[in-house]
Order: structure tokens, then sequence, then C-alpha cells
């Protein structure tokens, strides 16, 4: 029996020309002229309560006031300074609750200056324009450091290090370096192959070798480095995605959304990728969010997005929840899944318990089941690190996180890490970014010392 005779997921659901428009740019870039006007509604505070909300602490109204001065590829550099995948996080960064929602012409009248495209509208026009690398390398200080994982961490931190004159190779598991800007983030909001351009950008540095296929445990282990190297930066991200725990999490049509977004991300075709017509989501972050989202776009005709506490525990924006809802998706709360549906190996629906927090806060099952058809299950609901590389060796944990102090160093003396792998990490492309670049001017500070 195979899964197309009995659950309704196929490929070719729409015509050509929706796959375009679907996974065309979510937030095209402004003009000139819009930026332009856009800039002039800018206050340029003196205390700059935007930029204070930035977490790699780009001088906000200094970028803006340069494209107010018709000179975005100067802006570009002002933001490169501080956050050199600006580009990205001008992408995906959920500015609606970091720059912009401490904005002072949000909290007066509830509409920000659009930080995020002027952003982009800068980082793009420096990028396009083919301009000289911003930044150039200081004279060699004849160190070497390994960096474990080209993801937002990673890049970032290697990028600092050769700026300051060190030799930087990147070991990295995947095929390609991008980490999760390259499989993890939406294809809608990274168009046109932009997750790579960048990491062109960032090696112009030059300094950096980047060796894929490599991954820590398998190809290269720790001591291996930290012998070989003056520092090691560990970017390792969560390679884990947490279980159901039900009976027939196995069958067919039960999948990662984690998964599904990479694969996703990597198709040449489109139309070529099977997705149901019932589709479940299973969580409240933004991977949740993004799989459901684009599984609409994929065509599936009902798409629904189940969480086990309310809306305001979701992890995921409320602009990105509402985005999602304007393109038909349904989400529901407190609802978690109590039982899987399967017949002959294959998925045929789900079903949920209804939630609820007691007097002590703690949620718990009331004991009401609702059930919804579904040829498609993603499970979206959170990653977990994989400490199997690290284990019984001197890095210390912390809920199989690394623990990290001052300058992201971790207990081992000659290894820093940063990203989603540490320990109190926020999982947010920009976070990783100042991560990186924290542990590199950090690692500097020692091997100069």
């Amino acid at each position: 029996m195979t899964l197309s005779e009995t659950s309704d997921v196929k490929a070719n659901r729409l015509s050509s020309a929706d796959y375009a428009d679907n996974f065309s740019d979510i937030h095209p870039p402004l003009t000139p002229h819009e930026a332009l006007v856009e800039a002039d509604r800018c206050y340029f505070c003196y205390d700059a309560p935007c930029m204070t909300a930035c977490p790699t602490s780009i001088d906000i109204p200094m970028f803006i006031r340069k494209i107010q001065a018709a000179n975005p590829v100067g802006s570009a550099k002002t933001i490169f300074e501080e956050n050199i995948m600006g580009g990205m996080c001008a992408r995906v960064c959920p500015t609606e609750t970091l720059c912009e929602e401490a904005c002072v012409r949000e909290i007066a009248e509830g509409k920000p200056v659009k930080i995020g495209l002027l952003q982009r509208y800068a980082t793009d026009t420096f990028m396009e324009r083919e301009q000289p690398h911003p930044f150039a390398r200081a004279a060699s200080t004849g160190k070497k450091v390994a960096v474990i994982g080209a993801g937002p961490a990673g890049l970032s931190c290697a990028h600092r290090l050769a700026s300051l004159g060190h030799d930087v190779v990147v070991y990295e598991a995947r095929e390609k370096a991008g980490g999760l800007n390259e499989y993890g983030i939406a294809s809608y909001k990274t168009t046109n192959d932009f997750a790579q351009d960048e990491v062109d950008f960032i090696l112009q540095i030059g300094g950096i070798s980047i060796e894929n296929g490599k991954a820590l445990g398998r190809d290269v282990t720790l001591d291996q480095l930290t012998a070989d190297f003056d520092a090691v930066f560990l970017g390792l991200g969560l390679p884990g995605v947490n279980a159901l725990g039900l009976e027939g999490e196995d069958a067919a049509g039960v999948v990662d959304a984690v998964d599904f977004i990479g694969v996703l991300r990597q198709a040449e075709d489109l139309s070529q990728l099977e997705i149901g017509r019932r589709v479940v989501v299973i969580g409240g972050g933004m991977t949740a969010i993004d799989a459901a989202m684009q599984s609409k776009l994929l065509g599936a005709e009902d798409v629904t997005v189940v969480y086990r506490r309310g809306q305001e525990y979701m992890n995921a924006s409320l602009y990105e929840q509402e985005l999602a809802q304007t393109h038909g998706v349904v989400i529901r709360h407190w609802l978690m899944p109590s039982s899987l549906n399967v017949s002959g190996g294959v998925l045929t629906g789900i079903t949920l318990e209804k939630t609820e927090l007691d007097t002590g806060g703690k949620l718990v099952g009331t004991g009401e089941l609702v059930t919804l058809d579904a040829d498609q299950v993603f499970k979206a609901i959170g990653q977990t690190p994989d400490a199997g590389p690290l284990a019984g060796g001197s890095i210390e944990l912390e809920k199989g996180r690394i623990r990290v102090g001052d300058g992201r160093r971790t207990s081992h003396p000659k290894v820093w890490a940063g990203g989603d792998c540490i320990a109190g990490g926020e999982d947010l492309t920009v976070v990783s970014v100042e991560d990186g670049k924290t542990a590199a001017e950090s690692i500097h500070k020692a091997l100069m010392a």
C-alpha cells in the first residue's frame, strides 16, 4: 500500500505561476524614494532607544541619517561595523519586538520608523553595487583559530577574527555554509539565494577557509582542534528536534518541521515537493509558523497550528502569527498532542487534548479530546543540542547546552562558544551574530595578551 493510495499528499498542487508568486519576496524592498521618505521620519534621538534594543548595537540613527543624506553605501558600512550579517538580519529579525518596538514613533503614534526595511535598503544597495569589502584585514598575527559551524555565530566570529589578523578555518558539517540562514528560514524571507551571496560577501575579507562535510566528533575532535589551533569557537547550533513521544511517530506523514523547511530551501523545483491537503503543525515558535505558512503556499488547503498554551506564550511574534493567519493558517491554542491516528503505517489524523493552567500555574490536560484529520503532521516543538561530541570532556554543560562566561568563554581555556548551542541563548540570528562577534573580540584579547 503506497502513501498516495491512502493519503492526500502530492506534488504539483499549483501552477508554476502560483509557485513563483507565493515564494516571491514577502517584504518587497524600498525604492530609493521610499527610503528617503522613511528616513525623514526618524527623530535621530540622542539616547536612541532603538540602538539599545538592537542585540548587535548598530548605530541606527547614524545609518538612517546617511540614507537621508543619499549615502546608502556609507549607511551599510555603519551597519556592517557591528553586524556583518546586517543584510540577513534585515530580512529575518523580529524588528517589531526589538528596535522598532523601542522606536519613539511607535510609542507616540503606533507607527515606528521602518528600521528593518531601511537596513535592508542600505545593505542591499552596498552588495548589489559590488563595492569592495568594507573592511581590510589587520597585519597577520600568526595565530590560527578553528570555528565549528558555518552558521550566523560561526561566520560572525570568523569574520571578526579575520579582520583582526588571525587565520580561521571553519568546519561545517553540511554541504553549504550559512547554517539556519541557508537551511532553516522560510524561503519567502530570503529569496534569490541571498544566504549564499552573504556568505561570499563575508569571505571577501580573506583569511577564512571553510571545510564542508566536516562534523565535530565524526571528522574532527575537540582534542585535535585545541592541539592544532590557538583557539576554538563552537557554533554548533541545535541539530536535534524534540519528539512528540507518541506511538506512530515514525508513520508516513509525520515530519520534522526543520527538515521540511531545509528540503524546501534546497529545492530547485517547488512543484516537485509533496504536501498534504490537510496539514497540522505542532508548536508555537517561528519554525512552526514558517512550516505552516509554507505548507499553505505549496497548496495545502487546510493548515492548522496547534499550541499547548495561549497566544501570549507563543515564541513566534504577533506579527508572524498574524501574517500566517492572513494567508489562511488557523492557529488553535490550549491543545496538546494525545495520539497519532495511523492506518497501515500512514497518518490519517491527530487527536489532541484540551489544556489549561491549574491553580499553581502548571499546564494540565482537561481530558477533553479533539480529533483533526491530517495527511501530514509537522513537529516543531523545539530543537535540541547534541552534546555527544563534547561528552566526557572539559566543557561544562547546562541542560545539554554549553555554559559560557564573560566573552562567551567556556570552561576550557582555549574554547569559546556562541549561538543557539549555549545556555541561555535566545535562538535569534541577530543574537548569534553578536555572540560570534563578542567571542572573537575575547579570543583576540586572549591571544594577544
